[in-house]
């Protein structure tokens, strides 16, 4: 039993919601909740958002106990960028790379030995 949820093109850069996600990766989803309530990062209330959505789908598409629910696979993958450009001194051109992001959170129903 799996359940998951995807949020795309998020306009976060990977590389900091990775910092996120590696908190909560093998937690129960409780757990996980209150520590992504507490994270003073950005990017914490979009997992967050994400990980409840999570819950959602496999309480509505399987009969599984919530409570057993943990955080099997969290994944978070680049999305392409928003490609700008700032002007320098001398009339030169910087690039700007406004980075996106996908995540994946997948849940699993932890054994009754555990």
């Amino acid at each position: 039993m799996e359940a998951r949820a995807i949020t795309r093109f998020v306009r976060l850069s990977p590389q900091k919601v990775r910092l996120v996600v590696d908190q909560i990766r093998g937690k129960g989803v409780e757990e996980a909740l209150n520590i992504l309530k507490f994270m003073p990062k950005r990017s914490a209330d979009i997992v967050a958002k994400t990980l409840r959505t999570a819950v959602a789908n496999a309480e509505n598409t399987q009969s599984v106990d919530v409570d057993r629910l943990f955080v099997k696979r969290v994944k978070v993958d680049g999305a392409g960028m928003w490609k700008r450009f700032m002007p320098r001194a001398q009339g030169r051109a910087t690039k700007i790379r406004k980075r996106l992001s996908h995540i994946t959170v997948v849940l699993d129903e932890a054994d009754e030995r555990s």
